[in-house]
């Protein structure tokens, strides 16, 4: 078989469909993923105005990994934005910073009656919200 048929009847064809499948998969399960916070203190019903786990080094732990498998498709790996949702490294140290993305992350984001951030509470635990904040205070760029 000649290389131009080669390419033309097996390898082209052949590498279309994994552009494709690629492509498909590219945003994934957007179903959350559950989050396991074994080793956190419980924080209670009320919601906390600052953030608990502030440097506590299994929150840290638990938030990466949850960063990962429910945030970073939209914010980026390491919380590095590409573009399409904010760069949480930018939010606010302390108490400002924990307001803002306590109030985004249980509320999620609107624009023009488009979803562009679903609400989780109801789906992750307020101490999983606080462990995710605690790892991305880990990575937090100055302004």
């Amino acid at each position: 078989m000649s290389a131009y048929r080669f390419i033309r009847r097996g390898l082209l064809p052949a590498l279309l469909l994994a552009a494709v499948a690629i492509q498909a998969q590219a945003h994934g399960d957007v179903t959350p993923q559950a989050v396991d916070t074994t080793g956190l203190q419980p924080v209670g019903k009320e919601w906390l105005a600052a953030n608990p786990y502030r440097k506590n080094e299994t929150a840290i732990h638990i938030g990466a990994s949850a960063f990962n498998q429910n945030c970073a498709r939209c914010h980026g790996l390491g919380a590095v934005s590409g573009g399409i949702a904010p760069d949480l490294r930018y939010l606010p140290e302390g108490n400002e910073g924990d307001e803002i993305f306590l109030n985004r992350i249980r509320h999620g984001s609107t624009r023009d009656g488009r979803v562009y951030m679903p609400p989780f509470e109801g789906i992750f635990s307020q101490e999983a919200m606080w462990a995710i904040r605690s790892w991305l205070e880990t990575v937090r760029v100055a302004d």
